[in-house]
């Protein structure tokens, strides 16, 4: 039900984030690209001329680099390393498209009389014009000057830092941007300063090159390297070693928790009849979510043709869970008036229209403003019937709680549950002021599907900020395909980095595994419940 998201890791030398990659930790590889994407994608479009292609280049070298790290000997020189790449790929796309990398410019006279074009994908921030007049000014210059004039803007003006990545002394990096400076046309410097701030790479560039990843095995010595050359922080290795499991073992709780729920039902059943009815219906409703899911991974591929397995394994699981949740609801929206037809006569033929005790029942004496303080019922297959368990603390198949409630409809402040109407509700089906779930849907929502005010998820969508693979928002948006005034921008960056729901979500989604302990461990409690009772009344 949970998204999952990239965690920051503490700071690190180069060799411990090698040796951290090589272990498995992709959090450290991708602070590696976080701390060189600006530098390859400079090199790149200095080279080619084309922002679109240096990006391709940049991401080409970092997709190269993991599935060749193990090859670095020396990890501490690994700036060097991927700046090797980088220049071997930029050559070999030059002698592809010609080594004139300004082939296809317009004239700054043509740019000028021409009408304004579409603008680019959202995830541009510069239209086509300025960036055909932003290379013009450029080309002109000598690529020894060149280089370090685009890096010297897109690293905020820091001399130091050019140096270091050019293997450049101070002075000299001030006597090339000077000299670069001079072969500018005047009109176009203030231009040309602003537009490369602006098409600096983000983290949004960091996510792409992770999602784009291969899925390797690393060899038990390149682990057991990797562990002993590692000296850096343990939170890190940590958190690093905690999205790994968390990433493999969400899934399979998300599954196990679903099995429990049919395992309940099959466990309150009194026929082989009422057997039968319960597992056509789960049925029905896994084809149902099965098909779903495979139409929404054919949709996938259809838009990606080159995604690589883990994601699109990662995609599919996601089609399947939302699939079974809408169907599911479905089934229970439909079959409604027919369960209830069904359970009336049962409980009119087997006992005489008086409803039997569950499995479990507990009703405190305590009751405050006329509400038990505690109420819970489990194990009672005509609740359909009977109607909602009504408390401060309420655990039932339909709960209305004051404080809290736990069961499969649940309305109360704090729930949890399949579909859970409150103020923070965490379901398959979430609605309140701040949901967390599969579906979310309210005022600030977390979710597989996530659509609110402002929302996180896979599918974002927001009225004012969104942020997801797919992110539809009015304002603010980032992610992967992105809709929005700001998308993808300076300005949708910050928000999301100070606002405090997008913080609090990214560390929601570290701990998702945690977080499905909160109705899977219910969920088993009930079942043992419920198989005990039915043991002792065999036994009787």
């Amino acid at each position: 039900m949970m998204t999952s998201n990239m965690t920051p890791l503490a700071a690190a030398n180069d060799a411990e984030l090698v040796a951290d990659s090589l272990s498995g930790n992709r959090d450290a590889f991708g602070q590696i690209v976080s701390r060189y994407q600006s530098l390859v994608c400079s090199l790149a479009y200095s080279a080619t001329g084309s922002l679109s292609q240096s990006e391709d280049i940049a991401q080409d070298t970092f997709i190269a680099a993991w599935k060749t790290l193990r090859n670095l000997r020396e990890p501490e020189k690994l700036r060097a390393w991927l700046c090797g790449i980088a220049r071997n790929l930029i050559n070999n796309s030059l002698r592809r498209h010609g080594r004139e990398p300004s082939h296809r410019a317009e004239s700054l006279d043509e740019i000028a009389e021409s009408p304004s074009g579409e603008p680019l994908p959202a995830d541009r921030t510069i239209s086509n014009e300025e960036a055909d007049i932003l290379w013009r000014s450029l080309e002109r210059i000598p690529e020894i000057y060149r280089e370090p004039l685009v890096l010297f803007y897109r690293e905020h003006q820091s001399i130091e830092t050019v140096a270091a990545n050019l293997d450049l002394t101070e002075d000299n990096v001030k006597q090339r941007l000077s000299r670069g400076r001079k072969l500018l046309q005047e009109q176009v410097i203030a231009f040309v300063e602003g537009a490369l701030t602006r098409t600096t790479p983000d983290r949004t560039f960091t996510m792409s090159v992770l999602a784009a990843l291969p899925s390797v095995t690393v060899s038990t010595k390149a682990a057991a390297l990797g562990a002993a050359a590692a000296k850096g922080s343990a939170t890190a290795k940590a958190a690093g070693t905690m999205g790994i499991i968390g990433a493999i073992v969400s899934p399979l709780m998300v599954l196990f928790g679903n099995y429990v729920g049919y395992r309940i039902g099959m466990e309150e059943a009194r026929s082989d009849e009422e057997r039968q009815m319960i597992k056509q219906s789960h049925k029905k409703v896994l084809w149902w979510a099965v098909g779903m899911a495979a139409a929404f991974l054919a949709w996938v591929l259809w838009q990606r043709p080159g995604i690589s397995l883990l994601p699109a394994l990662n995609l599919a699981f996601l089609g399947l869970v939302l699939g079974y949740i809408i169907a599911m609801t479905g089934y229970i929206v439909l079959s409604n008036k027919k369960r209830k037809e069904y359970y009336r006569q049962v409980l009119e033929r087997d006992h005489g229209g008086v409803f039997p005790e569950p499995a479990f029942e507990y009703r405190s004496r305590a009751t405050v403003l006329g509400l038990p303080l505690v109420h819970i019922r489990v194990g009672d297959r005509f609740d359909l019937l009977r109607g909602p368990v009504k408390a401060w603390f309420a655990v039932g198949n339909y709960a209305i709680g004051g404080l809290f409630a736990f069961g499969g409809m649940v309305i109360a402040p704090f729930g949890i549950g399949f579909l859970v109407l409150g103020l923070l509700p965490f379901a398959a089906i979430a609605i309140g002021l701040a949901p967390m779930g599969g579906i979310a849907i309210g005022g600030w929502a977390f979710g597989a599907l996530a659509i609110g005010w402002e929302s996180l998820g896979c599918f974002a969508i927001a009225w004012k900020a969104a942020a997801g693979i797919v992110a539809i928002a009015r304002e603010f948006a980032a992610g992967g395909t992105v809709s929005a005034a700001q998308a993808n921008t300076e300005a949708a960056k910050q928000f999301m980095q100070t606002g405090w729901f997008f913080r609090a979500g990214e560390t929601a989604g570290r701990y998702s595994m945690f977080l499905n302990l909160l109705w899977i461990v219910p969920l088993v409690v009930q079942q043992r419940l419920i198989a005990r009772k039915n043991k002792k009344t065999a036994n009787a």
